[in-house]
C-alpha cells in the first residue's frame, strides 16, 4: 500500500482540516466541481439535454475517484484534468440510463487549463474563505490584548539594544495592524474564472454558442457565477496575475504572522519571561530535556513565514517564463506552489489563532527588563529638556553623563545615571521633583495610545465587537 501525505514532515500545516480544503482529494474536487458548474450552465443556455447537469453532478462526487491512480496516469498527459475526464465519462455514460446523451455537457469547448485554473481559483476561494476565519480570530485577540494593555510598560528594543519606553498595548496594537492589512488585502482579490477553450482564442466556444443566443463571454460569467468566482474580461491563461496575487498576499499575510512568531520566540525566553504560549498537555516537550517548554506554536509559524516567500518567488518566476499560448512546464510549476502556500497560510493561522487567544502576558517582567537600562531609557527626552539649561554645549555634557554612566556595571548603571544627572543640572534649574517626572518612564511614550487607537479605528472588520468599549486594564 502506497501511504498518502499527511504532512509528517510539515506539522504547521499537518490537520485534517487543512487536507480538507488543500488536499488531492480536495483539488479532484475542486475539478468535479468545475465540470458539473460548466454541465449546468449548459443546460441553462439550451446546449446540452435537459437533465444533462443532474447526471453530471452526481457524477461529480469526488467518492467515486481514486485519487492515486488519478494522480499516476496524470503522467501521461502532464495534468491531472486529463484521467480524471475519462473516469468521469465513464462514470457519465454508465448513469445515463435513460440515454439523454448527457455526456456531450462534459467538458464540451473546455480546455485542460480552463477547468484546472478554475479549480485552483475555487479551491483558493474555499481555503481562503476558512484562513480569514482563523485571522479574524487572531485579530480579535490582538485588539483586545492592545486595549487592556495599554497602559502596560515595557521596553523598546532597537537593533536588540534597549531604546525607548513602550507599551505592550501598542506592540500588540502593531501586531494586528501587520495582520489586519495583509487579510485585507488577501480579502479584497478577485479570484477569477478561466475560459478560453485551446488556445486562448474561444474557437470552440463560439462554435458551441452559435444561433443559442448566448457567446462564449455570457458562457463564461455564468460559470463564474456558478462557482462563486469573479468574471474575467477575457482569457487570462497566459497573464498570471490572477496567480501571482494570490501568492503574494498569502505570502505577506505569513510575513504577519511570521514577525508576531519572532517577537514570541524572543519575548518568551526564560531570561525576558514577558510573554509565555499557551498551555497544553503535551505541548512543547523535548525528547531529551523534561524540563523544557519549547514555544512550539510560535515556531511552527516561523516555519510557515520561513517557507512562504520562496514559494511566492517561484510562482513569479513560472509567470515570467510563460512562453506561448501553453507553456512547457512554468504552468506545471505553479500548482505545488500555489497550493503548498495555502496549507501555509491556513495552517500557520489555525496555530496563531491559538497562540493569540490564550497568550499569556506577564507584565512584573516587563516592568523588571524596563528597569534594567532604567532612566537611561529616558536619556532622548532628558536631552531635549535638560540640555538648554547647560548652555550652548549642554548636549554634549548630557552625552559625557550617559559615556560615564555606560562605564559602570550594568547594575550600577540606573543609579549612576541619576546621580550624575543630578550632579550635573544645577537643582535651581530643575528640582529633584522635576527630575524624576522626566525619568518617569510613563512620562515619555509620545502618542503610544492615540497611535494604537488610530491602529484599531482604521480596521474596525477586523476587531471584533467584544473589543470596542472594553476596559483597559
Amino acid at each position: 500500500m502506497i501511504d498518502g501525505d499527511f504532512g509528517l514532515l510539515s506539522p504547521v500545516s499537518a490537520s485534517s482540516s487543512v487536507a480538507s480544503l488543500t488536499g488531492d482529494r480536495a483539488v479532484i474536487a475542486a475539478i468535479l466541481d468545475v465540470e458539473a458548474a460548466w454541465a449546468a450552465v449548459l443546460e441553462e443556455a439550451g446546449l446540452v439535454p435537459v437533465g444533462s447537469a443532474a447526471v453530471v453532478a452526481e457524477a461529480a462526487d469526488p467518492s467515486f475517484y481514486d485519487v492515486l491512480s488519478v494522480a499516476e496516469r496524470a503522467q501521461g498527459g502532464g495534468n491531472p484534468v486529463i484521467p480524471l475526464l475519462g473516469d468521469l465519462r465513464a462514470r457519465v455514460r454508465e448513469l445515463d440510463t435513460s440515454g439523454l446523451g448527457a455526456g456531450k455537457a462534459v467538458h464540451a469547448s473546455l480546455t485542460s487549463q480552463d477547468v484546472l485554473d478554475s479549480a485552483l481559483m475555487l479551491l483558493a476561494s474555499r481555503t481562503v474563505s476558512a484562513l480569514l476565519a482563523e485571522v479574524k480570530g487572531t485579530t480579535t485577540a490582538l485588539a483586545s490584548l492592545a486595549e487592556q494593555h495599554a497602559d502596560t510598560l515595557c521596553v523598546g528594543r532597537s537593533l536588540t539594544q534597549h531604546a525607548l519606553p513602550y507599551t505592550f498595548g501598542l506592540k500588540a496594537a502593531q501586531w494586528f495592524q501587520g495582520v489586519a492589512a495583509a487579510a485585507s488585502r488577501l480579502a479584497s482579490l478577485e479570484l477569477p474564472v478561466q475560459f478560453g477553450g485551446a488556445g486562448g482564442t474561444l474557437a470552440s466556444g463560439t462554435k458551441l454558442a452559435a444561433g443559442s443566443g448566448s457567446t462564449p463571454f455570457t458562457l463564461a460569467d455564468s460559470l463564474a457565477s456558478h462557482l462563486g468566482l469573479a468574471p474575467a474580461p477575457a482569457p487570462w491563461h497566459t497573464n498570471r496575475l490572477a496567480i501571482t496575487a494570490l501568492g503574494d498576499s498569502l505570502a505577506a499575510l505569513t510575513d504577519s504572522f511570521g514577525k508576531i512568531a519572532a517577537d514570541l520566540l524572543f519575548l518568551s525566553r526564560p531570561e525576558v519571561a514577558e510573554l509565555g504560549e499557551p498551555l497544553a498537555a503535551g505541548r512543547g516537550v523535548s525528547s531529551a530535556m523534561p524540563q523544557k517548554q519549547n514555544p512550539v506554536l510560535s515556531v511552527l509559524i516561523r516555519s510557515a513565514a520561513l517557507q512562504a516567500p520562496g514559494l511566492a518567488s517561484q510562482l513569479h518566476l513560472a509567470a515570467a517564463t510563460f512562453n506561448d499560448e501553453r507553456p512547457d512546464g512554468a504552468w506545471h510549476s505553479e500548482w505545488p506552489a500555489l497550493r503548498r502556500l495555502l496549507s501555509l497560510a491556513l495552517g500557520a493561522a489555525s496555530h496563531l489563532r491559538e497562540l493569540t487567544d490564550g497568550l499569556r502576558v506577564f507584565p512584573e517582567a516587563m516592568r523588571r527588563n524596563l528597569g534594567i537600562s532604567g532612566p537611561l531609557l529616558l536619556s532622548e527626552g532628558v536631552s531635549a529638556a535638560v540640555a538648554p539649561l547647560l548652555g550652548e554645549d549642554g548636549k554634549q555634557k548630557l552625552q559625557a553623563v550617559v559615556d560615564r554612566t555606560l562605564a559602570a556595571p550594568a547594575t550600577e548603571q540606573a543609579d549612576t545615571y541619576r546621580k550624575l544627572l543630578r550632579e550635573s543640572v544645577p537643582s535651581a534649574e530643575l528640582s529633584d521633583a522635576e527630575l524624576e517626572a522626566l525619568l518617569d518612564p510613563a512620562s515619555y511614550l509620545g502618542e503610544a495610545e492615540e497611535i494604537s487607537r488610530r491602529i484599531l479605528a482604521a480596521y474596525p472588520d477586523f476587531t471584533g465587537s467584544s473589543v470596542k468599549g472594553a476596559h483597559r486594564g
